[in-house]
């Protein structure tokens, strides 16, 4: 998807302009609406400014800090050093994607007018991403408690014009050179603010929506494939009739129930061997016969985590928080549980789908199983060894996944002098997740690669027509068929990319 720009107003965001906005560049405007909720809330705190009364984060310090009094000359003071002591981001830089998405995120929070920051503030917020001036951030210094503090707070550094960006082709800059390069004044943070601009899940959240957009299109993927191996096994669809998988009415195994069948309409492999005197098996072993139940319920997670999604991009999570009526309350909705146990819950599902596709590959290459094809696939057995280690790789993509699969969010590692002594881990969650996908995306190109090369085997027999693209689109991305052992590393990455560029073909799967 490609959007010119998204107006950011005092409604959520759509995870397909966050997805337009991290991935294709859509810049980004504040929306009227939002611009008079940022103003009022902003009087809010002003009106605060100088109340005898403490308020955390206006006239106090931070997390255990939060009992000593700030007197008003120091308030600026305060959120500088607050933004910089909290950039102690480390590690690899993380993808700018995500950091794109996250700073959308944080915009909309700062858009419903919740979190009484000032209107040149988020102004100034939304010209870094309409610009596409990235920040560089870190991969670790997020415990997804008190919102994901590092990465947001190298974000706000740079809004400040302090520490380093990168542009839209990716070079990098100090972070005052880009500002004002690009017509943006770095921001003189005042009382609110520092808090405002990194007391969110907006890094968590960004990833989960993303990886929901990835694991839908891999989802079909992975049906695409298991039709692909359920023909080359000369395995039986019957399985897959409408009634049967209507008897445990899960949405998500109808779906790819019906997938399978679309794939499979047509093939005359499969009716080469439909008849009962000419099929000896009463039924195919459960990677291929079980791909819907296991499919399906990978769909409807995706489809729940979704829903989890949906709340919380209508969330406006801040501490303290301007609530409606004009009071300023301290609250804990900065807490990424919710997020952090369907990022780890998908990555269980990941791990279960490339396992089980790993499963349909190994069976092509052992002729105790692969009903009369060669050993591994080979031209010469013997001489040549075929897809041996591709599958090799595709089982240690899935040994890797089991072990990302468990979870982040059952761990808390206390911090903050005890202050903040639960956490929820859902950034490192939302890591290993981004990790997760791209191992089953690897391992079902690797299974779409050897379904290829086999049903290329069992000619003269004529492939299902939606089969038999998939088969055509993986030759014509320069991956040749059956021949003597080539060098199968950029075979693999064909297929990958391949996958990641949504160029699968499918019959308008679901």
């Amino acid at each position: 998807m490609t959007t010119d720009h998204v107006t950011v107003g005092v409604g959520p965001v759509a995870p397909n302009q966050v997805v337009a906005v991290a991935r294709h560049e859509a810049g980004v405007r504040l929306g009227d609406d939002a611009i008079e909720a940022i103003s009022a809330s902003r009087k809010v705190v002003e009106d605060l400014a100088d109340d005898a009364q403490p308020h955390y984060g206006i006239s106090t310090g931070f997390g255990a800090l939060a009992t000593k009094h700030i007197p008003a000359e120091m308030r600026a003071q305060l959120q500088r050093s607050l933004i910089r002591s909290h950039a102690a981001g480390s590690g690899p830089e993380v993808e700018r994607e995500v950091v794109r998405a996250l700073m959308l995120l944080r915009l909309s929070t700062l858009a419903t007018g919740r979190t009484g920051v000032r209107l040149e503030t988020a102004l100034a917020y939304a010209g870094m991403l309409d610009q596409g001036l990235t920040p560089v951030v870190f991969e670790y210094g997020s415990l997804g408690c008190s919102g994901d503090l590092a990465p947001l707070a190298h974000c706000a550094l740079a809004l400040m014009g302090e520490g380093q960006v990168r542009d839209r082709d990716g070079h990098l800059h100090p972070a005052v050179d880009a500002l004002r390069a690009n017509g943006i004044e770095p921001v003189q943070l005042a009382e609110k603010e520092g808090l405002a601009l990194v007391n969110g899940t907006d890094g968590m959240l960004g990833q989960l929506v993303l990886a929901i957009a990835d694991l839908r299109r891999l989802l079909r993927v992975a049906d695409v494939a298991a039709a692909m191996s359920v023909e080359a096994q000369l395995g039986t669809d019957a399985v897959f009739a409408e009634d049967l998988q209507a008897l445990r009415p899960h949405p998500g195994q109808a779906t790819s129930a019906a997938n399978l069948r679309a794939m499979l309409a047509g093939s005359g492999v499969m009716a080469s061997h439909r008849e009962p005197f000419e099929c000896t098996r009463v039924q195919d072993a459960y990677s291929l016969r079980c791909s819907p139940q296991v499919h399906g319920a990978a769909r409807d997670t995706v489809d729940h985590a979704a829903l989890v999604a949906s709340r919380e991009l209508a969330s406006a999570i801040d501490n303290p928080v301007v609530t409606l009526d004009g009071r300023v309350e301290s609250n804990g909705n900065f807490h990424g549980a919710p997020v952090a146990y369907f990022l780890d819950f998908l990555a269980i599902a990941v791990a279960d789908v490339a396992s089980m596709s790993e499963r349909r590959t190994d069976r092509f290459l052992d002729i105790a199983r692969n009903h009369g094809l060669p050993p591994f696939l080979a031209d010469d057995p013997g001489v040549d060894s075929g897809h041996m280690i591709a599958q090799y790789t595709a089982a240690g993509i899935v040994s890797e996944l089991k072990r990302l699969a468990v979870p982040a969010s059952t761990d808390s590692i206390p911090s903050s002098a005890m202050q903040e002594d639960h956490v929820s881990m859902g950034w490192s969650a939302a890591r290993k997740l981004r990790r997760a996908a791209d191992g089953l995306t690897r391992v079902l190109a690797i299974e779409i690669l050897t379904a290829a090369r086999a049903l290329d085997l069992r000619a003269p027999l004529e492939l299902a027509p939606a089969t038999k693209a998939v088969r055509d689109a993986v030759r014509g991305a320069g991956v040749y068929g059956p021949g003597p052992d080539r060098y199968l590393a950029p075979e693999i990455e064909a297929v990958v990319q391949l996958i990641t560029t949504d160029s699968i073909p499918n019959p308008d799967l679901g």
